[in-house]
């Protein structure tokens, strides 16, 4: 069971095939037709719809603390509050490159985008498995 992004990095360390990670970074967002009960909700801190504002693929190596990752978002410039990732699979003992990872990316943030987040992992920003139900 992986509850945090410690648990993900050693999960893809027992895989057959290397492996490249996708990151997602949302911002938490209210839609402008918002209801005011939805508006009170999103104040406490519930609802809203999730934006993608960051994508950024990594090898397991390259993103081994997710410190580092927080601290490569923060000089974006871009303010977020879930990161989905998902992983691929390499082949014959190479991980996938990042050429190979842009469909996968553009298909995960369009995804996102229309509200099925149940194939990615989602982190807060400290990097434990949040639940979005």
């Amino acid at each position: 069971m992986i509850g945090s992004y410690s648990d993900l990095i050693k999960a893809t360390q027992t895989e057959q095939e290397p492996q490249r990670l996708l990151f997602v970074f949302c911002r938490a967002e209210l839609p402008d037709d918002a209801s005011a009960e939805e508006r009170v909700a999103f104040e406490q801190g519930e609802g809203g719809a999730l934006t993608p504002v960051i994508c950024v693929d990594k090898t397991p190596a390259e993103a081994s603390e997710f410190s580092s990752l927080v601290e490569e978002s923060r000089s974006t410039g871009q303010s977020w509050d879930v990161v989905f990732v998902a992983a691929m699979s390499g082949r014959a003992g190479t991980p996938p490159s990042s050429d190979e990872a842009q469909q996968p990316m553009t298909m995960m943030v369009e995804s996102i985008r229309l509200g099925h987040v149940s194939n990615y992992l989602p982190l807060d920003k400290s990097g434990n498995v949040i639940s979005l139900g």
